[in-house]
């Protein structure tokens, strides 16, 4: 053993040493008193402890009912000075930190000296006159402590379920597996093991709790938490007036996930010079269904290890499926007197249960700024450096919490390894990119389709004005940082931040190709929703849909678009029953989590006649996307060949753009269903090829060609059936 672990544990015995020797003095003065009330006979006696004799039965019978055998002259310790005890920091903080009183402490003591000192199991068995009974019972603590009968009644009430050593489980009451419920007075005390540690000044986490808590050292300051000044300043000034005069604060961080709530605790933690206790509430409800001793566990861990209390993860237990463990949650948390962080993705409503006084801060995304210090800090602790263009890019398009950006930035580390510094360096802005992109959409992709945006702006044939307008939609994207942010439109709007659009247009005219195209110029994800799907008969189902739709959006960083708008839309004027009522009700409700949202969204519609002027006039972009004309059609037939695929010289592309009005969608499967032909038969894709594709496809439109709308016969093009 090292000097200074000899000289840490010589000095935990000497702060409780003061504390043993007036328990001595309190067993010195009971071993008298007790030698006389056994009588000289019974002293001597080699089986006493082991049978009851008959002069043993006498000298019962002659003692007064409930009487201290110790303390018969009525005494009573207090002649012994308690002061003994409070000179021990650790009996001064349990008795400060759980209310107890001076009979507790001496209750504590009397527990606690066993387990320094085994002479203490001989001298309370020899008290408790058997040789078995090695531990203090609750009779032997109210001897040792009680001078009077009305004295040792009293006592009892201090092992009630409700008195703090017992409900605070700071004593546990042990009985005797051989007797059928058997009375206060024979039962065993034992000090809870955490208790012990306490007094070794050993700050290990209770094994019990390891399952669903961790134990930590704050290391974060609160200057390098990206949020508010305003946040900071008032938390910090709660704290310590909270700190100073010892009483309750709870605190609730609302926010999405991974925005930071951990680190802010953290932060509060190391402000007040405490540790941290991290609760996971999905682990708890995992551990087993004893959660009310768990939770009183917890709470007294938190007192026992000065720390501030952490419990992610509210909404778990705020879900109508487990009212049980929020009440037991709600009552643990009202008894603490401490400092708690909880939080949860839904606002604060007060639960009652006693849980009141709750403070609610919304931790926000992070704004355009703060995301940027994050990357920067986080590219730094890297040790990687990213030009001004890229952080500003990252920071436009993504927005992502402090924690995602830290597992981004962690995985472009990761994926470096092993590669050279010049390729690293040269390649950093794409796999930064890439691994923000990474960090978004989890949630939604179980809620919507996601698209890989392959088209760009080299491939859609739209009208000038009609790519214009989407051109003007990107920009705004990419200036909304300075718009909103720079010149101060971002305190002027309350709704609107994001970008919505319409296009309207019929099938195949290139709606969706065109959001493809925008996804892929900003570097976002593409989510294609059917909103057929997404409306429900049932009143009220529809709006739960959006609802989650839009919940995971927020996270998700992605283009929102809404394929098949018609199921939902109509002239919101012409309400002829309740539907049409309800119908506008579910219109007024997307419009609004449109406008909530401060992303892109965008909604397809085959029907521009069927929206009315007053959601027109609440969309940022409503862009037609006409039939295209001959000249575009033949375009469109132009660009929709790979350059690896070969074509017939007798393919004529005017031809099928002047003689087949049809649009970008028809083009493009006529164009892939011959080139299966074309492969079928070996060789080119011919105009027969084409003729007989051309076939097929009014076929689906439920038309039929003539061979001299076709232009001629198939060329000779075979077809298996």
């Amino acid at each position: 053993m090292t000097t200074s672990k000899q000289d840490s544990q010589t000095s935990v015995f000497s702060r409780l040493e003061p504390a043993l020797r007036r328990l001595d003095q309190l067993l010195a003065k009971a071993v008298a008193a007790a030698q006389v009330a056994y009588s000289q006979a019974a002293a001597g006696d080699l089986y006493r402890g082991l049978y009851i004799g008959p002069e043993e039965v006498q000298r019962l019978l002659t003692r007064e009912p409930t009487t201290s055998i110790f303390w018969g002259d009525g005494s009573g310790p207090d002649e012994i000075s308690v002061e003994a005890i409070n000179e021990s920091p650790r009996f001064n903080w349990l008795r400060q930190a759980f209310g107890l009183s001076s009979f507790d402490l001496d209750v504590i003591v009397i527990v606690l000296a066993p387990e320094l000192d085994l002479r203490y199991e001989r001298l309370y068995a020899y008290l408790q006159d058997d040789v078995t009974r090695k531990r203090p019972s609750v009779d032997l603590v109210l001897n040792l402590l009680c001078g009077s009968v009305p004295e040792k009644l009293n006592g009892r009430r201090h092992f009630a379920t409700d008195a703090p050593l017992i409900a605070q489980r700071l004593v546990q009451l042990i009985a005797d597996p051989h007797q059928v419920q058997p009375p206060l007075l024979t039962q065993h005390l034992k000090l809870d093991e955490q208790v012990i540690k306490l007094f070794l000044e050993e700050t290990h986490l209770d094994p019990r709790l390891t399952a669903c808590c961790w134990l930590s050292e704050p290391v974060i300051t609160l200057e390098a938490i990206p949020i508010e000044k305003a946040i900071k300043q008032a938390t910090r000034t709660m704290v310590r007036e909270a700190r100073k005069a010892s009483r309750p604060l709870r605190l609730y961080v609302q926010g999405p996930p991974g925005i930071g709530a951990r680190q802010f605790a953290e932060a509060l933690a190391r402000e007040s010079g405490a540790k941290l206790v991290t609760v996971d509430l999905s682990r708890l409800l995992d551990g087993g269904t004893d959660h009310e001793r768990v939770l009183t566990l917890i709470c007294r861990e938190a007192w026992l290890q000065d720390a501030v209390l952490y419990i992610e993860e509210l909404d778990t237990v705020r879900t109508e499926n487990r009212p049980v463990l929020h009440r037991l949650l709600c009552e643990a948390l009202a008894k603490h007197a401490g400092l708690v962080v909880l939080t949860g993705t839904l606002p604060w409503v007060p639960p009652g249960h006693g849980l009141d006084g709750v403070m609610a801060i919304p931790l926000p995304y992070p704004d355009w700024e703060q995301r940027r210090l994050s990357w920067e800090a986080a590219l730094t602790k890297s040790g990687m450096t990213a030009t001004a263009d890229c952080l500003d890019k990252l920071s436009d398009r993504y927005r992502l919490t402090t924690e995602q950006i830290t597992d981004a930035v962690a995985t472009v580390r990761n994926r470096s390894m092993g590669v050279s510094k010049a390729k690293k360096e040269s390649r950093l802005a794409e796999e930064l990119l890439a691994a923000a992109r990474a960090q978004s959409g989890h949630e939604l992709a179980r809620l919507a389709k996601k698209i890989t945006p392959i088209p760009t702006w080299d491939d859609i044939v739209l009208p000038a004005d009609t790519l214009t307008q989407l051109r003007e939609l990107c920009q705004r994207v990419g200036q909304r940082r300075r718009v909103l942010g720079e010149w101060g439109f971002d305190k002027k709007l309350s709704l609107g931040k994001g970008v919505n659009a319409l296009f309207a247009g019929s099938s195949g005219t290139g709606k969706t190709m065109a959001a493809e195209v925008i996804a892929n110029e900003l570097g976002l994800d593409l989510y294609k929703i059917d909103l057929s799907g997404v409306v429900s008969k049932y009143i009220g189902e529809t709006e739960k849909n959006l609802d989650r739709i839009f919940s995971a959006v927020e996270q998700a960083n992605a283009i929102l678009f809404f394929d098949e708008a018609d199921a939902l839309f109509g002239k919101r004027s012409e309400v002829r029953d309740s539907h049409d009522r309800y119908a506008n009700i579910e219109i007024s409700y997307l419009l609004q989590k449109m406008e909530q949202y401060e992303g892109i969204t965008i909604l397809a519609s085959n029907l521009r006649q069927n929206l009315d002027d007053a959601f027109i006039r609440r969309l940022a972009f409503t862009i037609h996307f006409p039939f295209p004309d001959e000249v575009q059609r033949q375009e469109i037939w132009e660009k929709v060949w790979p350059t690896q695929v070969p074509l017939a010289k007798d393919v004529d592309l005017e031809f099928l753009a002047q003689q087949f009005k049809l649009s970008g969608g028809n083009i493009k499967n006529i164009a892939l269903a011959s080139a299966f032909l074309a492969a079928a038969d070996g060789g080119k894709v011919t105009m027969g090829h084409l003729r007989h594709a051309t076939q097929r496809e009014y076929q689906k439109l439920g038309k039929t060609l003539s061979s001299v709308e076709l232009g001629g016969v198939s060329n000779g093009a075979r077809v298996q059936v």
